[in-house]
């Protein structure tokens, strides 16, 4: 695809992943539509920053979880546009617990992991594929998680949430063909505000240096590398569709010795 005066929509595009996407597309050429559901001010300064990138954009909130947000927000995208090329759906929340804290999780986490995580994506694509097939060629990239494979992660919540949105992207990529390729890309550790916020500073550098070390690359992932792997395959992967991309350095591929 090429990306000059392509439209993308980037959801919870305020902070970390979605903001590191929204300015690397921005520089590429892309107009984006930056969506927030909470964090106003942090989606202005991604919007300045596409600015000073070169791109165009439109500031929109939407909460993924609510059906005609969705469709509000593609309208948006459409009106302001005359188009939509790309569609990232990165909006996600987790609840940090310990996986082996099986009472820390209630019917309400899964729901509301759920609900975000997983039903959110389903509606923006939903929302979308109208305009989505009106290109010849367009993209949906879905912001999984290391997580939905491996099983780890914040919560056993959040890694099924991640788990479900994985398979998801399988299903709609047979169905979305051919006009629409959808794949999923699941970062591993990433450094930033996010982690450091849920897991402590303490854990979090301890989890960084584990993860570094086991790396083959020796070091973990970044908003801003996640973002150049997203770039890469809406730019260049016109043939590919149904995949998942792990972007963590090659730490899944560390199996640790059996203890006896």
């Amino acid at each position: 695809m090429e990306l000059s005066n392509a439209v993308a929509i980037v959801t919870g595009a305020s902070s970390g992943i979605g903001a590191a996407v929204a300015r690397q597309l921005a520089a590429k050429g892309c107009h984006v539509v930056i969506n927030f559901s909470r964090n106003a001010d942090g989606a202005r300064q991604t919007a300045e920053a596409c600015a000073d990138a070169g791109g165009q954009t439109l500031v929109q909130r939407a909460d993924v979880a609510e059906d005609a947000d969705c469709r509000t927000l593609v309208d948006a995208a459409v009106n302001r546009f005359g188009r939509l090329d790309i569609l990232v759906n990165n909006a996600g929340i987790t609840k940090f617990c310990a996986h082996q804290d099986l009472a820390g999780l209630s019917k309400e986490d899964f729901l509301n992991l759920y609900t975000v995580n997983l039903v959110g994506a389903f509606q923006m694509t939903r929302a979308a594929e109208s305009a989505l097939r009106q290109q010849p060629v367009a993209h949906i990239v879905n912001m999984a998680s290391i997580a939905g494979i491996t099983g780890i992660g914040s919560s056993i919540a959040y890694a099924a949430s991640k788990g479900a949105l994985v398979t998801m992207t399988l299903s709609l990529a047979r169905v979305l063909g051919p006009q629409i390729r959808v794949n999923a890309i699941c970062p591993g550790f990433v450094q930033g505000e996010w982690l450091k916020k849920g897991l402590g500073e303490e854990i979090y550098t301890a989890v960084y240096n584990q993860y570094a070390e086991i790396a083959p690359l020796k070091d973990t992932a970044t908003a801003d590398t996640v973002a150049q792997t997203l770039v890469a395959l809406v730019g260049g992967a016109d043939w590919t569709t149904g995949e998942t991309v792990i972007v963590d350095g090659g730490a899944h591929l560390h199996t640790a010795p059996l203890r006896r």
